[in-house]
């Protein structure tokens, strides 16, 4: 099966992110988008307590897409949420020889280096790199990494900008979800 996985913090997932698996499937021909919402990421500062809304809202946000799957292998770990070991769950589930796809942006792509057991990773991974923020990832900084940079153009919707102004950019039944349960108040 033709996969891409998608792992991320999604607080809260919004149209940026639909959008740039939406654009995947287009562009590779990928039979499934697998969300993966982070239980705690190890690079951010997260409110533990949040993951179960972050993980209701992805599958709300997704359950329209009969290609877009959302997967609890790092919600149900209850801890940190490290890349590598979930690679390479996947390979293991879908009996992936190759590299396994993945999206990411790229304001955490240029923060790659940092990530836990890189060297590993970079091995294991295909990364297909969308472009967040002002970020620009220079080939030559990312040497050994398998990437490549998809043309499109930047969509200015952040979570913060969500959380924090409760601004739109968000699906309906995400911003409800949000607006029921009292969320970023």
């Amino acid at each position: 099966m033709n996969i891409c996985i998608f792992p991320g913090t999604f607080n809260p997932i919004h149209i940026a992110h639909l959008k740039m698996a939406q654009i995947a499937i287009l562009k590779y021909g990928f039979e499934k988008i697998i969300f993966i919402p982070a239980y705690i990421p190890p690079h951010k500062k997260i409110d533990e307590k949040m993951a179960k809304h972050r993980f209701n809202m992805v599958k709300l946000a997704t359950s329209n897409n009969s290609r877009f799957e959302v997967s609890d292998i790092e919600y149900k770990t209850e801890c940190k949420s490290y890349t590598i070991y979930t690679v390479k769950k996947f390979r293991n589930m879908y009996g992936i020889k190759g590299r396994l796809n993945m999206i990411i942006g790229t304001d955490a792509f240029s923060k790659i280096k940092t990530w836990y057991k890189t060297d590993e990773l970079k091995d294991l991974v295909h990364f297909i790199v969308f472009p967040r923020g002002e970020d620009v990832i220079k080939e030559d900084d990312f040497i050994g990494y398998s990437f490549e940079q998809v043309e499109t153009e930047k969509t200015d919707i952040s979570s913060t900008e969500i959380r924090n102004e409760h601004a739109n950019g968000t699906v309906k039944e995400v911003e409800e979800y949000i607006a029921e349960n009292e969320l970023y108040h």
